[in-house]
């Protein structure tokens, strides 16, 4: 039997794929904020479906991997908009952390291929 496609049936989604190199002292700090970020994204327009990985095996630099599902690009600039008003609330500062706690990001959205 062929292997199925699990991507969203809508050609206008986009995805939002961070991937992170954690050290292991930063882990819990990490997902103390990955899980706040995620809990605000769930509730907003346009929010189709995320996932949170963290690596089991193989040599990859990252070790953990976040992605959104976004219901078009409209969809993803309002949860960016949002994230960016709760860290202003917060007084968060993402870079400061990321650099305190020695993560490195590789961050981008992609949109779904029909191939």
């Amino acid at each position: 039997m062929p292997a199925q496609s699990q991507a969203s049936s809508n050609p206008g989604a986009i995805y939002r794929v961070d991937k992170f190199t954690v050290p292991v002292a930063a882990r819990e700090e990490f997902l103390d904020r990955v899980s706040a970020t995620h809990a605000l994204l769930r509730e907003q327009v346009g929010f189709a479906g995320d996932i949170i990985l963290e690596q089991a095996s193989g040599p990859g630099v990252f070790n953990f991997v976040t992605m959104v599902e976004w219901e078009g690009p409209e969809a993803i600039a309002r949860a960016g908009e949002a994230v960016a008003r709760m860290h202003s609330e917060t007084g968060f500062d993402r870079l400061e952390m990321m650099d305190r706690l020695g993560i490195k990001a590789d961050i981008a959205n992609y949109r779904p291929l029909s191939v």
